[in-house]
């Protein structure tokens, strides 16, 4: 073996390779293919990538390993790894480099679970009006009296058969088939013809009405729904992690990647195609197994795509680096029509993929997509419609007007930044009650059905909160009096749950005991939590109070929660938290994945493509951080549920001594 490699192990998955020396050990796993967490994208600001070096000599592998085979050890690593874990071996991934052969165990802690994913199509009224059309037509044969091509007899039979322009272009992919097929079908062709001005494939005989799919790429996550361009019908609905999130958790940090790594674009963008191209061979076998027929990569003919502005740049290659500072310029803002096979989607090979437009730098396709599917822009009603992601984005409006805006709530309501966050995985806490009087926790972890209250401590299986669990616990701490109003514990309240960490000095509030926990660790919510939650959820209100002013706004008609975060969001506990400006309980809805909702209009419906165009064009885009109060404005919102703007519609669910507390 070369001086310049060493051999890693990663236990326990037995995953093993040769990387280079000098690397970190999170980049040595993603060469080998182990998932170990890195949500702050190599920064060293979460902690969550914790690992131990294994000391000794494996015969197995035919490798020493120990302390000596990684770079030295950082300061910056003791704010995250206590004296006992260190003399263990345990050094952060993101900051030990290879130095020499490893064997690397990755606790249960620090290993990427499975997210779920709630991306689930909702019933939406669609005018049925596909940019793939299939046309059947009789070609005449050629003959010497009039010796023109198969093209040009092709295109004269879908004028004077079809009723179709005669100067329709001809994809090269279908041109090369055309011969063939017209054998096969003995002059009758299926024609899949794509916005009425190119003919992208043909097939032999009456042919099969064609598949489309729909693609929402999120910074975390990727949703694909398969449809039936012929009924409209969603097939199947298929969801994954985005492959990027081991670049980090949020866009900043995958443009950090581009940034400090010569081949970073490349790679994301690469990691991102192979996640696509999973998702439509998991759409397929599962529309397949639902219909009882097999389905193929080529019976999808039309795509179409809405990502934030990040994940554009990235999936197209395109240079990111402008978006990370002022003014956030994107490359294009327009939508954008490309063939799959230009990007490596495998899907026909002379389908068009259409990107929605972006309306700025960190307002991006995917609020063009909530924007077509809910419409404020032709609402009478005054809409706040809030996209809770990485990033949160922003829409209020009616037919009179419609302003949009992106807020940096980071990555702290996905679990993130927090001591025991975690994705929505398997064992994530992502409900949560609180006792009033008692303080005892009741929750209910991903994956398995009953509450604690219903089950025995050891079957719960709890190795983190994810989110919604989060705000939920933060919204029952503050109605519970745990948690004041500047979000400081109360150190009036006495419960064996409500303690300080003797390692790190913090306050901190028991959720699980150990007991009910996979970690053999209490599992807990500290001062430092609350405080990433202050500022996550104080981001969202500040945005959506600006906003309002700018509309001359006093109280939304409705307010919209999108995304996966808001199916599962307590809309009570998160006006309490005082995540959006006080209005009727009734007047919160969640409105599911809008996002892919509006991508799946755009796919099956044409007209939407132009709507899409004009909406994006149309409103009003503000920069938050301009507002000359705007820091004002969100130390106010640091508050639950806030400093000075009263809430009255939480009477009767916040205690009055508490909701009135100055």
């Amino acid at each position: 073996m070369a001086r310049e490699n060493a051999f890693i192990v990663f236990q326990p998955a037995g995953r093993r390779g040769v990387v280079p020396r000098g690397i970190t050990i999170i980049e040595a796993s993603r060469r080998i293919g182990v998932d170990i967490e890195a949500l702050c994208g190599e920064s060293q600001v979460c902690g969550k990538c914790k690992v131990r070096i294994e000391s000794g000599r494996y015969d197995k592998f035919g490798i020493d390993s120990g302390p000596g085979h990684v770079s030295a050890w950082q300061e910056s690593e003791s704010k995250y790894i206590t004296a006992e874990e260190r003399a263990a071996g345990y050094r952060l991934g993101c900051v030990a480099r290879v130095a020499g052969d490893l064997l690397v165990y990755v606790p249960e802690t620090s290993r990427a679970g499975k997210q779920v994913v709630s991306k689930a199509a909702r019933a939406i009224a669609i005018d049925l009006n596909p940019a793939v059309r299939v046309y059947t037509a009789k070609i005449a044969p050629a003959d010497l009296d009039h010796p023109t091509g198969a093209a040009e007899r092709l295109r004269e039979a879908l004028s004077a058969q079809c009723g179709l322009k005669g100067d329709l272009a001809i994809d090269l992919m279908a041109l090369r088939i055309l011969p063939a097929e017209l054998r096969k079908g003995q002059g009758t062709l299926a024609v899949y013809i794509w916005m009425d001005r190119e003919i992208i494939g043909v097939t032999g005989g009456e042919g099969l009405p064609g598949l489309g799919l729909a693609v929402d790429i999120g910074t975390t996550t990727i949703a694909g729904y398969l449809c039936d361009l012929a009924t409209g019908k969603v097939l199947y609905t298929a969801s994954l992690m985005n492959p990027q999130v081991k670049y980090g958790e949020d866009v900043i940090s995958r443009i950090s990647y581009h940034l400090n790594h010569e081949e970073g674009l490349r790679r994301m963008s690469r990691d991102l195609v192979a996640g696509i191209n999973r998702l439509i061979d998991d759409a397929l076998a599962g529309a397949g197994n639902a219909g009882g027929r097999a389905l193929f990569r080529e019976d999808i003919v039309d795509m179409a795509v809405c990502c934030n502005t990040a994940m554009h740049h990235i999936l197209l290659q395109l240079d990111p680096t402008d978006l990370g500072s002022m003014p956030f310029a994107p490359v294009a803002r327009q939508g954008l029509d490309l063939k799959a096979r230009d990007l490596g989607i495998a899907i026909h090979p002379a389908a068009n993929l259409y990107i929605l437009p972006n309306i700025a730098g960190f307002v991006g396709a995917d609020n063009v997509g909530v924007m077509i599917a809910e419409a404020p822009y032709a609402s009478d009603t005054m809409e706040l419609i809030i996209d809770i992601g990485t990033n949160g984005e922003l829409v209020l409006g009616n037919a009179r007007g419609v302003v949009v805006s992106s807020c940096a709530t980071g990555p702290a309501l996905e679990g993130a930044q927090i001591e025991f966050g975690m994705r929505a995985a398997p064992g994530a806490i992502e409900r949560v009650r609180v006792d009033p009087e008692t303080h005892e926790v009741d929750y209910k972890v991903v994956g398995r059905n009953p509450w604690r209250s219903f089950s025995p401590p050891e079957e719960m299986g709890v190795k983190g909160i994810c989110g919604s669990g989060v705000l939920d616990t933060v919204g029952e701490l503050y109605k519970a009096g745990v948690v004041k109003k500047d979000g400081a514990f109360n150190k009036a309240v006495q419960s064996p749950r409500l303690r300080e960490n003797p390692d790190t000095g913090i306050r901190e509030f028991v959720l699980a005991w150990a007991a009910e926990a996979s970690i053999e660790r209490d599992v807990v919510i500290t001062q430092k939590d609350i405080r990433q939650i202050q500022l996550a959820k104080a981001a969202v209100y500040t945005g959506c109070k600006l906003m309002m002013r700018r509309l001359g706004v006093t109280m939304p008609d409705k307010v919209k929660i999108a995304g996966a975060f808001g199916t599962h969001l307590d809309r009570t506990l998160a006006l309490v938290a005082g995540l959006f400006p006080d209005c009727p309980l009734e007047a919160i809805e969640s409105v599911g994945n809008a996002a892919g909702d509006g991508c799946r209009l755009a796919l099956l419906d044409r007209r939407k493509r132009k709507e899409a165009e004009r909406a994006a064009r149309r409103v009003e885009y503000m920069e938050l951080t301009l507002e000359t109060d705007f820091q004002e404005q969100l130390l106010d919102a640091l508050a639950f549920p806030h400093q000075k703007d009263p809430f009255p519609h939480l009477a009767g669910v916040v205690p009055d001594e508490i909701l009135r507390q100055p």
